[in-house]
């Protein structure tokens, strides 16, 4: 125990001790206030921590940051008459108190009282039009009332205060999924080989997504054109949402030309939302052409700031060892949810990447090395539009590299 700790302790034990709160001083005060916050902040002891913080009252009963404590104490202790008392209380006296309006806010919204809760968040923006937590509050509100068109300009605002605020992005797209429940896509990818193969690759894609409170489900036809042959595969994806903390990952795919794609495959995965904005996901891939493949994934990913770093590995079991391919990644997010430029650097291939996972039914186990610029970009929020460019330099044979260029276009219109 520290010497401030004991200094604490020694004085909480003479006040409640001699119940002399009246001959306390404004150094005292503040010190007992101290103790009370640690009761609550560090034990979670909301009832002595009540009771601690009644003392400075009495003692210093315009102490406005006490008095909104105590709403804060009082809500967590689930006594939200009691809480609303002293926020409004702190209000009366210190109309421009920006913490008390946050309490009143948060207190209304976590116990289901929307329409306060708007209130008290709506009257904090007008004397704080640039507070990123009323902001975001307020349009926590609106989306539980499902006033989402309402919901959109509010966190077009907070997202200029700070553009840095996953949450909010997070919201963005909860939001945008609601008012947009429908969404088509198209797409199209030329490859380029130096060396590997004469001609070009082509691949197009056309998909329709719906979005539902269980999650997004989606219909896709990939066509592509490789070694001069075209070919057809049908896929089915879904993203099935669990809780707040945990969503899915399914996918099926068929193809009748195992040499253009996969004659089947499938995937799986389980994504956690973390604490301190992680996430992470768990999952398995299988391809078939003409035999079994199988790879099993790991992902970690952490925001930052307007940043989102990750790492992924797939590893494929083989009977003498273990095939591994890594990645990593940055994206920088300049606006909303589908604003932003990433890079990607790895080594080996993807099973998710249409483009070239037909290259997993090679017998040599081919050693190469990629990167890609890749980069979202929504206009009028309805429009988005996605474009990438990646160089693989490859090992196709013992001793025999060569440079394989790609360059893909998007467009998505959701409605």
């Amino acid at each position: 125990m520290n010497k401030r700790t004991l200094n604490q302790r020694i004085l909480l034990v003479l006040i409640l001790a001699t119940g002399f709160t009246c001959r306390l001083g404004a150094q005292n005060v503040d010190s007992l206030f101290k103790v009370a916050r640690d009761a609550a902040f560090q034990r979670k002891d909301y009832v002595t921590a009540i009771r601690l913080s009644k003392e400075v009252l009495r003692v210093s009963p315009g102490y406005t940051d006490v008095v909104t404590f105590l709403g804060r104490l009082y809500t967590w202790n689930k006594q939200p008459d009691s809480a609303r008392l002293y926020f409004n209380e702190a209000l009366r006296q210190q109309p421009d108190l920006e913490s008390a309006f946050t309490g009143l806010a948060d207190m209304e919204y976590w116990t289901g009282n929307y329409g306060p809760a708007l209130a008290a968040a709506s009257n904090g923006l007008k004397v704080f039009p640039r507070s990123e937590t009323l902001l975001l509050r307020k349009a926590q509100v609106l989306y539980a009332q499902k006033e989402y068109a309402a919901a959109i300009p509010v966190l077009d605002t907070l997202l200029q205060v700070n553009k840095k605020n996953s949450e909010a992005r997070r919201l963005a797209v909860q939001i945008q999924n609601h008012i947009a429940k429908n969404a088509i896509g198209v797409r199209y990818d030329y490859i380029h080989f130096d060396k590997q193969f004469p001609d070009p690759w082509h691949l197009a894609a056309i998909d329709y997504t719906r979005h539902t409170k269980a999650g997004a489900f989606t219909a896709r036809v990939n066509y592509a054109n490789r070694f001069t042959t075209g070919g057809l595969q049908y896929e089915l994806e879904s993203y099935p949402r669990f809780s707040k903390t945990f969503y899915g990952y399914i996918n099926m795919g068929y193809s009748n030309n195992n040499v253009i794609f996969p004659k089947w495959k499938a995937g799986a995965s389980l994504f956690a939302n973390l604490p301190r904005a992680f996430e992470a996901e768990l999952g398995v891939r299988y391809l078939y052409f003409n035999r079994d493949v199988f790879m099993y994934t790991l992902y970690a990913g952490k925001y930052y700031s307007s940043f989102l770093f990750g790492a992924r590995t797939f590893l494929t079991p083989q009977i003498s060892s273990i095939t591994q391919t890594y990645s990593v990644m940055a994206r920088y997010y300049f606006g909303g949810p589908n604003d932003y430029i990433g890079v990607l650097l790895g080594s080996g291939l993807s099973p998710d990447d249409v483009r070239s996972n037909v290259q997993l039914n090679s017998g040599y186990k081919m050693r190469n090395y990629n990167g890609e610029i890749n980069a979202r970009f929504s206009i009028q929020q309805l429009n988005i539009i996605t474009a990438n460019f990646s160089l693989l330099n490859q090992e196709y044979l013992p001793g025999q590299k060569g440079d394989q260029l790609q360059f893909g276009l998007g467009y998505i219109r959701r409605f």
